[in-house]
């Protein structure tokens, strides 16, 4: 019982990590270089970002659990990884290199092993793919934003 508290909360500070990592690329360039940026009119407020996301990466830290119990879970694991190195990779992509035509490259590649990460996990467990659709809808509002991001810039 305590492996398992232990496997949940570790879980999802994988995943905590992954956003705070990101954030190191992200925050520094919100007040300066992205406050310059032309945006769109559905451009969502700066603090809204920081609660969707933490959010997303609990859910994705519980699904992430629910997938290390079960037997035959490497391949899946194996791409949610990847998944979660592309998200870290987008912050750094747009924001560090200042760059949203790589953001919006980079964030396609995203959601393809997002959509690859819930396939995995539907076929092992059902409620693990059912709690990362709000990530995949998340970033597909994302990938919206960042092309007109790019477009106006």
């Amino acid at each position: 019982m305590l492996k398992k508290i232990a496997q949940f909360i570790v879980s999802i500070l994988v995943c905590l990590s992954a956003g705070f990592i990101g954030s190191l690329f992200t925050t520094p360039n919100i007040p300066t270089w992205y406050s310059t940026l032309q945006k769109p009119s559905f451009n969502p407020p700066n603090w809204l970002f920081a609660p969707v996301w933490t959010s997303l990466f609990i859910l994705m830290g519980i699904s992430l659990y629910l997938i290390l119990q079960k037997e035959n879970n490497k391949k899946a694991i194996f791409i949610f990884t990847i998944q979660l190195i592309l998200n870290i990779a987008w912050s750094f992509s747009f924001f560090a290199l200042q760059n949203p035509l790589y953001g919006l490259i980079n964030i396609l590649i995203l959601l393809i092993f997002i959509i690859l990460t819930i396939t995995n996990f539907y076929k092992l467990n059902r409620t693990s793919a059912y709690l990362l659709l709000p990530y995949l809808f998340w970033v597909s509002f994302a990938t919206i934003l960042n092309f007109y991001l790019y477009k106006l810039n």
